[in-house]
């Protein structure tokens, strides 16, 4: 006991005369802050045979690309050239499910709706206006708070979606789903190698100013904070697949002036919760079926009346080797509108990141990730608000969704006060 004691007291003396030290000359201690990104590991064999040639220019211009595979053959022959080749090669696209890559007339494939379509006895309204008669939501107007395309939940709306999100949550924990925290503002390489960063020469994410030294933005989408936490990762086969799940506030820059997408149906920030898989290779195809399959139960528990969508090639983006899309019947537009996807990635996110696994013959091959919305907010509000009104202002809170609304059945009118419509004093020069 004295021995451990002594042994206790030269740590602690120790300590206290590193930590005089410090203070004395004014250490300050200085934290690893540069970004440890691997290498990628592209199929170079694969893009630079002239024999995929064909398949390649096929792939590209199905997908509205604007890589150059003719460029990068040439880069490839040419030894001094390398750095110039990747970053050629960096600008291709994933291949596309054979099947998808031969839609024609670049038009969705349906494969199947679901639910009943609403039917009303009194004619129903738009998401705005009921929230217009029910002072739950604040979407113009909001001077310095946020800006535009943008908005403010209230009372039981704000309420409605902590549920969505509760509810969401509680199904993916029972289909083994971990549940991640992931922070909103990542290294833009890590938002870049997961494939979304511009729409051609517009930008998609919003970048920080670097008074930090790193270049950082937010995040869109929890996925990428997701592949980023996994990076340099080898599996084993018990492993796989491994599923994870975050809830994040997501930031995009985009910008629409179409009649369909006005409200909060295309915003600069949402709340969204994602679902995350990694995959061994032979699995990623029935992977992306259950992960549809989950999407459907939880929006079919919600009375929503939806169609299922494959996507054909110019709708995908660049990580995605197949993508299938949800839309959920909106009654104020008359009209279906997406509320999530699910994207089979195979092995491009993968390379870029060094996400391995092991298999049982000892082989090390990269994961497949696939990526699926299990609930978008703003567009599910819509979609269960307008489903679910009634004649009298009310909105009918589904059952699934009561037990985490205090039981609460119905969505009322709030009866907070009324807040100022903010006005500019500044006077323009």
């Amino acid at each position: 006991m004295k021995r451990i004691n002594r042994q206790l007291l030269k740590i602690f003396n120790f300590k206290r005369l590193y930590s005089q030290d410090v203070l004395q000359k004014k250490i300050i201690p200085v934290l690893d802050s540069e970004i440890h990104l691997p290498e990628p590991e592209y199929d170079i064999d694969f893009w630079c045979n002239p024999f995929n040639r064909d398949l390649i220019v096929k792939n590209i211009s199905k997908r509205k690309s604007h890589a150059d595979i003719n460029r990068i053959l040439q880069l490839h022959q040419n030894s001094h050239s390398q750095e110039e080749l990747i970053n050629e090669i960096r600008k291709i696209p994933n291949l596309t499910d054979p099947k998808v890559l031969e839609y024609k007339d670049n038009e969705p494939c349906v494969l199947r709706k679901m639910g009943e379509q609403p039917t009303f006895r009194f004619k129903p309204q738009e998401f705005s206006q009921i929230m217009a008669r029910l002072k739950l939501l604040k979407s113009d107007r909001l001077g310095p708070v946020t800006g535009s395309k943008s908005y403010i939940l209230m009372d039981d709306l704000a309420e409605l979606e902590q549920a969505l999100v509760k509810y969401t949550i509680k199904e993916l924990l029972k289909n083994n789903f971990h549940l991640i925290s992931v922070p909103d503002i990542l290294p833009s390489q890590v938002i870049e190698r997961c494939g979304l960063i511009s729409d051609g020469e517009r930008k998609l994410v919003y970048e920080l100013e670097p008074f930090y030294g790193d270049d950082l933005s937010l995040s869109g989408t929890a996925e990428m904070a997701l592949a980023y936490k996994l990076s340099n990762k080898i599996f084993s086969p018990h492993e796989l697949p491994l599923k994870l799940a975050a809830v994040s506030r997501c930031y995009r820059a985009e910008i629409s002036q179409l009649a369909d997408e006005r409200g909060i149906y295309r915003v600069h920030q949402f709340t969204k919760v994602e679902m995350f898989v990694c995959s061994d290779q032979e699995k990623s195809i029935e992977i992306m079926d259950q992960i549809v399959a989950l999407q459907e139960k939880l929006f079919g528990q919600l009375g929503l009346y939806y169609q299922v969508l494959d996507m054909p090639p110019n709708e995908l983006g660049s990580p995605a080797y197949r993508k299938i899309d949800i839309e959920a019947w909106m009654v104020g537009r008359k009209k279906f509108g997406e509320v999530s996807s699910c994207s089979n990635c195979t092995d491009y996110q993968a390379r870029r990141l060094n996400i391995k696994y092991k298999t049982k013959d000892d082989q090390i091959l990269h994961v497949h990730t696939l990526n699926g919305t299990a609930c978008a907010v703003p567009r599910m509000l819509i979609a269960i608000c307008e489903t679910h009104q009634k004649n009298d202002n009310s909105i009918a809170v589904p059952k699934v969704l009561q037990e985490f609304m205090n039981g609460k059945s119905f969505i009322q009118k709030s009866d907070a006060p009324r807040t100022k419509v903010f006005k500019s004093n500044q006077k323009v020069n």
